[in-house]
């Protein structure tokens, strides 16, 4: 029998907002939260960035089905980016921005700060790991992951770690929780497999947070050699190494992919996803059209590939998103996606939400962005505000520096490449935008120093056991 027409015409009504009913009901759920953190990544490297070298399928997926995030900054290295994305503030204020942690350092991640994983506790995620590469600090139990909110750890302490014998000199550096095990296999598989099964295990009922830093494709460049083999139109075997070593990472995230999306709150999962900081090129890594590359304040070393996808928050649809964020945005941004604000006694942020920008609801803040980095003998600096970017090598904090540091002005938005130096003809904006990198500068807290402090005559403790409290 027809329904009758008054039926008829109030379920066309209704039907836009029963389609939207799931999703608004998903959204209201605090979502499990997956973050993937490649080292050293160029932003070319990927194919969702045009990068044409390397096959990654499974990123191009993530970035084609969700977000690509085509403004996404980070630290010019390792150890500063990982302190900002789980803290939201600038690491220059905890003393881990100026370089990464060697594993002479006696420096880490300060218990007075208060992490992501923290955060998130507060809002019922009773399982909150991280598996791969921690790098903010092991020289005290203090540094441990397990003392700074994670509920889960399994990986190494230290960068750039034998991918075959988890070694750093000399020492097995591989840990479940604060055990060392001396576990057979491939870094990254190693990687894939334990965050691929902590996803599969995590109940349906409750929340959780995963944070997957891998170690790929940072160095030494190791690879299975049978695997390196489908690469043999690269003549040099560290090129052959690094093209295997992306390749894997993209794998394995499909497996960690994979995994979420055979839940059923698969809907109901953010899933972030983006490079510590700029590639390597004469590794065989491409930072696409910009200038510089890692260790460096120019584009190349700061602005990485990125995507984020996240349907029951309405993150999806292939998108392009070019506003300026970064890695101080991901704490803010994930606590506000599960329903949490900042408590009362931690730090001041610096890092925004920027959800109400990346679906279109809100402009994103203007505010300036600061690189910095004093790793080795030369300081190097850099603040964006709007199209204008201001580089400096040498002492940029200093009111009255003994030597004055070298001023480049660029406007990306005529010349995003920095070809085109415009300091000489811009002296207002200079001082303007050295004025705000000197106060930047007066927030540097003591902390991690140039990378060779403390390296003489340093031994690594046996199987990289932390003894100190």
């Amino acid at each position: 029998m027809a329904a009758p027409a008054s039926s008829s015409l109030l379920v066309k009504w209704l039907l836009p907002f029963l389609l939207l009913l799931p999703v608004a009901l998903r959204s209201a759920v605090p979502p499990n939260v997956l973050l993937v953190v490649a080292d050293d990544l160029g932003w070319a490297d990927v194919g969702f960035n045009g990068g044409r070298d390397y096959a990654t399928p499974n990123l191009d997926r993530l970035a084609t089905s969700g977000v690509n995030l085509t403004d996404f900054r980070a630290c010019p290295m390792c150890s500063p980016t990982r302190a900002g994305l789980l803290t939201g503030r600038w690491p220059l204020r905890f003393g881990l921005m100026r370089a990464v942690v060697p594993p002479w350092s006696t420096h880490g991640l300060p218990e007075t700060e208060r992490t992501l994983a923290e955060g998130l506790a507060d809002a019922g995620y009773d399982r909150r790991g991280l598996i791969g590469k921690w790098h903010l600090g092991h020289a005290r139990q203090a540094h441990h992951p397990l003392r700074h909110g994670f509920t889960h750890f399994i990986g190494c302490y230290n960068g750039a770690v034998d991918y075959f014998t988890r070694e750093r000199d000399g020492e097995t550096d591989w840990h479940h929780g604060a055990k060392t095990v001396h576990e057979s296999g491939y870094t990254t598989d190693l990687i894939g497999e334990h965050a691929a099964r902590f996803i599969a295990e995590s109940p349906a009922d409750r929340p959780w947070l995963l944070y997957v830093p891998f170690t790929a494709p940072h160095s030494p460049y190791q690879a299975p050699p049978e695997a390196m083999q489908a690469h043999n139109r690269f003549k040099r075997p560290e090129r052959r190494a690094y093209a295997t070593m992306i390749e894997s990472l993209d794998r394995n995230i499909g497996r960690l992919l994979a995994a979420v999306e055979a839940r059923s709150d698969a809907d109901n999962t953010l899933i972030l996803f983006f490079s510590d900081n700029g590639g390597i090129p004469r590794a065989g890594s491409s930072n696409g059209p910009w200038r510089g590359a890692k260790l460096s304040v120019y584009e190349g070393g700061t602005r990485v590939c990125a995507a984020i996808r996240w349907p029951a928050g309405r993150l999806t649809g292939g998108r392009r998103f070019d506003g300026r964020i970064g890695y101080i945005d991901v704490l803010p941004t994930v606590l506000a996606a599960a329903g949490v604000s900042p408590a009362e006694d931690a730090p001041a942020l610096d890092g925004l939400n920027v959800l109400p920008a990346l679906r279109g609801e809100a402009a994103l803040p203007g505010r300036p962005w600061f690189s910095y980095l004093h790793q080795n003998d030369e300081a190097l600096a850099s603040v964006h505000l709007g199209s204008w970017k201001l580089v400096a090598r040498g002492d940029a904090f200093a009111a009255t520096p003994v030597t004055p540091p070298a001023l480049e002005l660029y406007d990306l938005a005529a010349d995003p490449g920095e070809t085109r130096d415009l300091a000489a003809r811009e002296p207002e904006r200079v001082r303007d935008l050295h004025a705000r990198l000197r106060e930047f500068g007066t927030w540097q807290q003591p902390g991690v120093g140039a990378y060779s402090e403390g390296r003489e005559g340093f031994r690594a403790p046996r199987d990289w056991i932390i003894d100190t409290p």
